[in-house]
């Protein structure tokens, strides 16, 4: 595994609908922007070696780095996969939607739930939202969220951005009845 670049983003909102967030809501997220093993090999029809080589060790890069820069216990989470003009979306695909990438964020925040993730192709400097959930329960609404990353320079064709985020409450004031009040 090749890595070029890992960026770290902390954001703290401190005030949102004209009131005082407090405590501050803070996410974060860490991204690699990463070689693509299965760049310039045309259609590779058994992604696995590639996934064994890479998924786990990129997982327990990103994890604690991730944790620690949020400072707080993490109560939302979610994943990205971001493929340069030159691969395929089931690049990064097969390197975020494995256990063994996802377990090791996991393990380190006691979640149980489905790791939410946003994959795709693009160029660099494109936008892209990593959607967030609750980590024991998906039907929280008020931690269904999203942040918004971009990165100046990547990914560059032959590129994928992996990428954690974690946040440490739901949405600032979130204030929609639960799930289960609705018939």
């Amino acid at each position: 595994m090749t890595i070029r670049t890992i960026v770290t983003i902390v954001e703290e909102t401190l005030r949102d609908g004209d009131r005082d967030v407090a405590p501050a809501a803070r996410v974060a997220i860490v991204a690699a922007v990463l070689r693509n093993p299965w760049y310039g090999q045309g259609f590779v029809e058994d992604l696995a070696p590639g996934i064994a080589a890479n998924a786990s060790a990129l997982g327990a890069l990103l994890a604690p780095r991730v944790v620690d820069a949020l400072g707080a216990p993490v109560e939302a989470y979610g994943k990205a996969a971001i493929v340069g003009l030159g691969g395929e979306v089931e690049h990064g695909s097969a390197l975020i939607h494995t256990l063994t990438f996802g377990d090791h964020l996991r393990t380190l925040t006691g979640a149980s739930s489905l790791l939410p993730a946003v994959e795709k192709r693009a160029p660099a400097a494109a936008s892209f939202d990593i959607p967030l959930k609750h980590i024991t329960d998906q039907t929280i609404r008020s931690h269904h969220q999203s942040v918004e990353v971009r990165l100046a320079d990547a990914p560059a064709e032959d590129e994928i951005v992996i990428a954690l985020a974690v946040a440490s409450t739901g949405r600032p004031h979130a204030r929609l009845a639960p799930f289960s009040t609705e018939s």
